[in-house]
Formats: C-alpha cells, structure tokens, sequence
C-alpha cells in the first residue's frame, strides 16, 4: 500500500457507499482513462478474468465458435473462452518479446478458415509486462478482420511507442490481483475506445437489469462489478502506479547489472519502442537442471522464485484443444526462472538474492 489509499476507503464508510457502484468507482475508472490516454472508456470490475469473459461476450463470442489465444499465458486468459462454451485455439511464442508470434497467428487463422472456422476473437497478452509486437499483430487482425482482446493483466504501465498498453486492441483489460503491479486486492477492467462497449459492460456486470421499476431481465448478467470499498484502494493505488513501475524496472536492472555478465543467465530485453514495466524480472538458464538448481537454492532459505508460466497447450484441461506451436514456450517453460520482483524488495533483500545465485550457477 501506498498510504494513500485509506482516505479512499474511509470515505466510502462514512458516506456509506459500499455497493458496487459510488465516487470512488467513478474516480477510480476516471483515474486509470486518464493514465492510459488516448480518450479510452473503462469500466471497473470484480477481476480481469471477469474482463476477459465480458469482453469475449461482448465481440459475439458464443458456443462452438473459435478463438484463438496465446499458448504461453495464465489460465485466466482461456479459461473465460470456456465459460461461453467455445473452443480455444492455442498459438505459440516468439522469442523476441515471449508473446504471440505473428508467423503462427497467420498460420492458425489460414489453417482455421481452411477447416471452415474463421476465429471470433483472438486473446493476445504482454506478458510479464512486455508488449507483443503491436503492429505485426496490428496488421494480421485488420487483414483477417478478427478483433483482438488486449490482456494487459500484466501490463499496466508499459507502453509501445510511446503509447499505453490496454489500448490496441478492440477490447484491453487490467488486472488489479494481490500480485499485480498495483492491487485492489480483487479487481480488474475493461477498456474500449466506445463509450457505448463501456456501456454494455457495465449492463451485463450488474446482473443485466432493464430499465424498469421492478426486476425485470432480458439478457444473462453478471456479477462482475468493483465494489466503492475495493475502488477506494485502487485510488490510492494509482497514486503511486509510477513509483511502483520504477521500482520495479530498478529490480530488473540490479538483477541485470550483477547477473548480466554471467553467459548462463539471459535476460530478456526491451526491443526499440518498447517500455516494460518489469512486472516481474524473468531469466532464462541453459537447462531444466540448472533452472531447477537455482530455484531450489533459493527455496531452501524461503525465498520464493517460480518457473515462467507452463503454457496452455500442455496444460492437461487444454491439451486435446487445437494448437500451433513451434516448441519456443515449452522450452521457455523448461528454462525460464521467475526472480523475486516485489516492489517492496530492499537493497539488501536483491543483494543477498544475488549473492545466492553466484554461488550457485
């Protein structure tokens, strides 16, 4: 916490609005529209898979329909293709930025269409913070005319040219977890150029109610909306979004500056135009054995270091689901370790992370 952000939630008791709706989710979606620019309408809601789901929904998205999404990902970005009863369609990594590789994405859209199955949507996420390829991306969709659900989960912060993250795509979502780059504890949103996408958004996340002076329901609704409590920390939270990015990419960089000259660690780097908020600091090791050494090193004196995300393809409630890969994720998987990147890490705490690691590699 930031410090800032029990003024928020105290004004929600003593003006008493703690449902789902008040000033502070006001201001709070006001506050994240004018962080990523770009005249963007938001809408706060329960989590980003919530985002995701309603995003999906909101691009037409419906049962035995296809949707492609990254394979090298959290469950969170395929588990909402499920919810709507459609199938996803999984598509592997590039090795430059980790995320969506356009030269698949092509070849699982022509193979789809071939097959008589155009893809309604396509999920693609910068992960770890780090912005896909935007315009490569960018240029594939608008050929295929296929929308894309922007998962900026991990991106809050980062930017391409110049240009926030969560707002390329048709639809961009946030999320605000306990382990984002700022939390809510629960929460996350959805983001759109058109107001009346915002619109429908919130309809559907308040249980779809018509407007009518009794209950009255024309359509499936959710209950997917932040509450004025949840709001009022993610404020505060957004007061010191800046400092919490900083922080974070100092990690990276005292990582890289004592780690980087070691020939097996390799960092990922930021490409020209590319701004990461280092949401978490990931190297990659030469073998599973060497991964495994330093993670277990690490663990054994409780500090907590994990593998990069097992992509989704290889995951066992998605493995019999269609996937173009290449191996690049699977190997990232076998390789990559997830460094200790808490925005609250002292000198100290990097310094003894780092000593660990010397004696170890």
């Amino acid at each position: 916490m930031g410090g800032g952000e029990q003024k928020y939630v105290q004004e929600a008791f003593d003006t008493n609005w703690v449902a789902p709706l008040g000033p502070n989710v006001d201001n709070f979606e006001k506050s994240i529209t004018q962080f990523v620019g770009g005249n963007m309408h938001v809408a706060a809601l329960s989590s980003g898979t919530a985002a995701i789901h309603l995003a999906l929904e909101l691009l037409g998205v419906t049962r035995g329909d296809e949707v492609i999404c990254q394979s090298f990902t959290f469950s969170a970005s395929a588990n909402p293709i499920m919810y709507l009863g459609a199938t996803p369609v999984f598509v592997d990594s590039e090795r430059d930025t980790w995320n969506i590789s356009p030269e698949l994405l092509e070849t699982a859209i022509k193979d789809r269409m071939a097959h008589g199955k155009k893809p309604k949507a396509i999920v693609a996420v910068h992960l770890y913070g780090m912005p896909y390829k935007v315009d490569e991306i960018r240029k594939i969709t608008e050929k295929y005319d296929i929308p894309v659900v922007e998962d900026s989960a991990e991106a809050l912060g980062s930017a391409f040219k110049d240009k926030k993250c969560g707002t390329f795509g048709e639809i961009g979502i946030f999320s605000f977890n306990g382990n984002k780059i700022i939390t809510t504890s629960g929460g996350g949103a959805l983001v759109s150029r058109k107001e009346e996408v915002k619109k429908r958004a919130v309809f559907l996340a308040t249980q779809a109610r018509d407007d009518a002076p009794h209950y009255q329901h024309s359509n499936v609704g959710y209950n997917y909306r932040m509450s004025n409590i949840l709001a009022g920390i993610g404020r505060g939270q957004m007061e010191v979004l800046q400092e919490r990015v900083g922080q974070r990419r100092f990690n990276y960089d005292f990582y890289k500056k004592h780690l980087g000259h070691l020939s097996q660690l390799e960092f990922l780097e930021e490409p020209e135009g590319y701004y990461c908020n280092r949401w978490l600091t990931c190297v990659l090791t030469p073998s599973f054995e060497i991964r495994e050494k330093i993670r277990l090193a690490l663990l054994e004196v409780d500090i907590e270091s994990r593998p990069l995300w097992k992509p989704m393809h290889m995951q066992p409630v998605f493995n019999e689901f269609p996937h173009y890969s290449d191996g690049t994720s699977e190997d990232l998987f076998n390789r990559g370790l997830c460094l200790p990147s808490g925005s609250n890490l002292s000198q100290n705490d990097l310094e003894r992370i780092v000593e660990l690691i010397l004696t170890k590699i």
